[in-house]
C-alpha cells in the first residue's frame, strides 16, 4: 500500500474531491484516523470535502494526513504547511495521544498480562518493560500538550509570552518505536514456545500496527508541526 510516488505529480496523491469510501478502500488503515476527526461511518458516496464540511473539519488538513499515512515519500510543500488549520492539527494530535494511551496501549497491556502470567521468571521483566514504556510515552505526550502545543497557539494569536521551545520539541521527540521493537523481540525470542502462542501472535500484530501508526505520528510532528512552528516564529519575529 505504501506506494512510491512522484512529488511533482499531485494527481498520484489522494484528492479531497475523491469519495471517502474509495480512499478507505485504497488504504483500509486510514479508518483508524476517522474517530480522531470525529467522523463516523455511514457517509455513503460523499466526497472528502463534503464529509469534512459537515463535520466542520479542514478538508485540506484531512487529505494531507491521509497522504502522509499512505505514501512513504510524500511530504507537503511549505505553502501547504503555511496554510494548514493549526487548531485542527493540534486537535488531531491530541486525539491521537488519547487513542494510543487510552485504547491501544491498554489493549496491548491486557494481552501482555495474560502472557506474563505464564512467563515464569520473565514475568516481572516483561511487565516492567511495558510499564516503563507506557510511562515514557505519557511523559512525551504530556510535554507536548503542556508546553509545545500552547506555545504554537500563542504564536497563531501573536500573544507570545514564553521563549521559543523549538529546541525542546526536537530534543524531546524520542524514538519510542525502538522500545516497541524490543518488546516484540521478547515475545518472539525469549518466551517458551508453549506460552499462549496464538495470543502472542495477536499482540505482535497489535504492536506492529501501533509502531507503524506512531512512526507516521512522528513524521507529522517532525515534518509538518515543527516546520509550521518555524514559519510562525519567523512571522512573529518580523512584527
Amino acid at each position: 500500500m505504501n506506494k512510491i510516488i512522484s512529488l511533482d505529480n499531485n494527481m498520484a496523491l489522494f484528492q479531497k474531491t475523491q469519495k471517502l469510501a474509495d480512499i478507505l478502500n485504497e488504504n483500509p488503515q486510514l479508518i483508524l484516523m476517522l474517530p480522531r476527526f470525529d467522523i463516523n461511518l455511514g457517509f455513503g458516496e460523499k466526497r472528502v470535502n463534503e464529509v469534512c464540511e459537515e463535520r466542520q473539519i479542514s478538508a485540506d488538513l484531512f487529505i494531507m494526513l491521509c497522504n502522509v499515512y499512505t505514501f512513504d515519500y510524500y511530504l507537503p510543500h511549505e505553502e501547504e504547511i503555511r496554510s494548514l488549520d493549526c487548531n485542527g492539527l493540534l486537535n488531531y494530535l491530541k486525539a491521537s495521544h488519547d487513542y494510543y494511551l487510552k485504547q491501544r496501549l491498554i489493549h496491548i497491556g491486557n494481552h501482555l498480562e495474560k502472557i506474563a502470567e505464564q512467563a515464569g521468571p520473565i514475568k516481572p521483566i516483561l511487565l516492567k518493560f511495558f510499564s516503563d514504556y507506557k510511562s515514557e510515552v505519557k511523559r512525551h505526550f504530556s510535554a507536548e500538550e503542556k508546553s509545545i502545543f500552547p506555545y504554537i497557539q500563542s504564536l497563531t494569536t501573536h500573544n507570545v509570552t514564553a521563549p521559543s521551545c523549538l529546541n525542546n520539541v526536537e530534543k524531546s521527540h524520542v524514538n519510542i518505536n525502538n522500545k516497541l521493537s524490543e518488546l516484540t523481540n521478547i515475545l518472539i525470542k525469549y518466551l517458551s514456545p508453549d506460552i499462549l502462542p496464538n495470543e502472542r501472535i495477536s499482540v505482535w500484530f497489535d504492536i506492529a500496527q501501533l509502531s507503524k501508526d506512531l512512526a507516521k505520528h512522528s513524521i507529522i510532528e517532525e515534518k509538518i508541526l515543527i516546520p509550521y512552528l518555524r514559519i510562525l516564529e519567523k512571522e512573529n519575529s518580523h512584527e
